[in-house]
Order: C-alpha cells, then structure tokens, then sequence
C-alpha cells in the first residue's frame, strides 16, 4: 500500500535503537585472500587481462590517489558532505497539531511531523499538503532548534503541495536552488534531506533516481503524474524535504513511500520540481493553482472492439458522452452525445464528438488529455482540439479556463 512519507505520529513517542555488536573491522593492510577453491559443477571464468591503454584516452595516466584528499576521502564523499553542509541548513523540521475524536467522540489532541524547506528570504516554505492537512496549529523549527509558528499562505492537494509563512529573520532564511526534472535520467544520483520520524532532525540518505514518470494518487483522490521514483530512504516525517541531484539542486519534494510496513523499502515518490516550478506563483499569489479546464463531463475511451460495435470511424480517441454547461468545450461548440442505443444489457451514449488530437498530439484516454492539459497548459492559453464529427475531420480552438473548485 501506498503510505505518506508524513502521517501523523503519536504525542508521545518510544524509539528503540538496535545497536550491531561485536563488527570486525577491515584491517588497513589485509592479509593476501586464501587460494579460491572452485565450486563442483561451475565453470570458472578467466579474469579479464590488464588493459595496456591508458584509461579514458588521456594521454598520460590518471593518478587515481588524487581523487582521495588528504581526509580520505574521495570525490563522491565530498560532493555529498558538500551538498549536505550547502542544503540542510535550508531545511526545516514541521510539526502540527490538530484534534481527533475517538470512538466515544471525545476529542483528543495528536501531533504530526513532518519536513519543509526554505523558498525564498521572505519566510515563505514548502512542504507537503498532506503534511499540514487539517492542522490547528504549525511549528517550523531551523536547525539551530529555533521554533516560529507558521500559517498556510496556499496549497494545491491535488499535487500535495502547501506554502507556509514564518516571520523569521531574513538571514536565517537560507533558500535553496530549485533545479528542473523534465532532463532527468534514470541513474542518476538522488539525495533526500529531512526529518524521519520526526525525531532524527536533517538526516541525509543516498540513492539513485529508479524510474520517472510514474502516477501517484494525491491526497484529494485524483492522480499526480510525472512522479519520480527513488531508492533513497524516505520515512515517516520524510515528506515535505528536497529531493536533489548530485550538485544539490532540488529535483523535487519527497511525497510518499510504498510500504507494507509503513517503513522504507526503497521505494519511495517524489514531486518533481517542474510542477513546483508551474504552481508557485500561483500559490504565492492566490493561495491556489489555477487548474487550465476543458469541462470533460464523461467520455468513452475508444477500443477496437467498441469501435465495431458503433461502427466508428477511428478505434483511438475519445468520444464525448456528456460535457459541462458553459465550459470552454460548450463555448467552442463542441458536442456531447445526441443519442442512446442498448447493446446487450448495456446503454451507451452515441453521436457525440471524438477527440483525436491536442495540438498535433494524440489522444488515446481521458487521463491522458488531463494530463496533458495540466502540465503543458494554463489558463487563458488556447488549445486546438481536433475532432471526428459525423465521419469529418474538424480543428476547434478551445480558450482554457479555470477549473471549478480547483
């Protein structure tokens, strides 16, 4: 199942450490290793032979002793030391507090944990909506364990982001750098920075990025796509920290874990920065993202054996059925279903318009066009539709609008 990296701890809490006992230490200068016995019916493999040329084409070999410095310590080392020194000052414990009630309706008093990090030297700091869902009151604390109550200034649950404002000093203010995600690979190092459990403030763990692209569900039911997957351990009281590349840029913010035990497995979900990058101003400025809206009611998507049966011209795109009143898609004369017909034991809508394409591109499902239209859009911008009516191919500019309580 699928569990918020940030769900609500107890007021009092109980850590158990286990301590490993009695390790070995790998002696500096080891002895030379036992003859290697082979394993009955295994074939052996021959080492590969000492490569001649000098490694990566230089023309002089590379001394690898000056990749380690005078510490021990080598380049990779160094550049996660260096990310952790740059970022974790950016970052901040959130704790919140908000009131249950129990079987017998008695209220009683719970306390969140959670992660945030540092927008810009206004006060303002991100973290996860879910995070800060439902709370009466918000504590921010800075790594120098100074404490300032916070308030939401915006939120989006769609995508799980809330913006919070502390009066803080502007120097203790230190942002980070947001980076971009749409140029991401997976393989590429990723570093998460935040407070696990609530209890372990500004702890930095390592992996890479594991897959992009991927869909999570969102606090409010709907999917947030272009969810970047990591094997970075992301815990309880992770949600809400940065997510980072190699440099320390933030790629995204650490959202939610899949766990059957509620603890890491190394799988673990990030929203990548881009959709930040889309949504701040808005919610800086508003309090709210403004969702670009077509006003899809409900639509089939089309499959060959349902194109066969209404004897359909395309078996791809998608056949409106109903659409909002007063939408862009009404405004534009777009059509709906016009009639009912029974197949089997089934009604099914017919004669409204089929979507082929937006701009050029595609369009296989109803997911797919939100889709498209949520990260490649706002509002106010004009989209061509292009449509199959009647068995006639038809492009239809479309004005997109604000979605309804979005």
């Amino acid at each position: 199942m699928f569990r918020r990296a940030g769900q609500w701890l107890c007021a009092v809490r109980t850590a158990a450490v286990s301590l490993l006992s009695n390790c070995s230490r790998t002696p500096l200068n080891p002895p030379p290793p036992a003859a290697v016995r082979p394993i009955a019916g295994l074939t052996s493999v021959p080492l590969l032979p000492t490569p001649t040329a000098a490694p990566f084409l230089a023309s002089e070999p590379v001394n690898f002793t000056a990749l380690i410095d005078e510490a021990g310590l080598d380049f990779a080392e160094r550049r996660n030391i260096d990310v952790y020194q740059r970022v974790s000052p950016s970052v901040v414990s959130i704790t919140t507090q908000v009131t249950r009630q129990d079987f017998f309706f008695n209220n009683i008093p719970e306390e969140g944990a959670g992660s945030g990090f540092v927008l810009d030297n206004d006060g303002h700091i991100l973290t996860n909506f879910h995070v800060v869902d439902g709370a009466e009151r918000i504590d921010v604390t800075f790594g120098d364990k100074q404490t300032y109550q916070a308030k939401v200034v915006g939120f989006d649950s769609r995508n799980d982001l809330a913006v919070l404002a502390v009066e803080s000093p502007p120097e203790q203010m230190l942002p980070v750098q947001l980076g971009q995600s749409d140029n991401l690979r997976v393989g590429q190092w990723a570093i998460a920075i935040g407070n696990p459990f609530g209890q372990f403030g500004r702890t930095l763990t390592t992996g890479v990025i594991s897959a992009l692209d991927r869909t999570l569900q969102g606090p409010d039911g709907r999917t947030i796509t272009g969810v970047i997957q990591t094997d970075a351990a992301i815990n309880k009281g992770n949600s809400g920290g940065p997510l980072l590349d190699s440099s320390g840029r933030v790629i995204g913010i650490n959202s939610a874990i899949f766990s059957p035990t509620g603890t890491n497995t190394g799988v673990g979900f990030a929203v990548p920065v881009d959709t930040i990058k889309r949504m701040l101003p808005d919610l800086l400025e508003l309090g709210r993202y403004r969702h670009p809206w077509l006003g899809v009611r409900y639509a089939y998507n089309l499959t060959q054996g349902l194109a066969e049966v209404l004897k359909l011209p395309t078996a791809t795109g998608l056949l409106l059925v109903e659409i909002y009143t007063s939408s862009p898609l009404a405004n534009a004369g777009v059509r709906g279903a016009q009639q009912e017909v029974v197949i089997g034991n089934q009604r099914v809508y017919i004669g409204g318009d089929i979507i082929t394409a937006l701009d050029g591109m595609p369009v296989d499902s109803l997911d797919q066009l939100e889709a498209q239209i949520e990260q490649n859009y706002r509002v106010g911008q004009r989209a061509t539709l292009t449509l199959l009516r009647d068995g006639k191919t038809l492009d239809v500019t479309i004005d997109l609008a604000e979605e309804p309580g979005g």
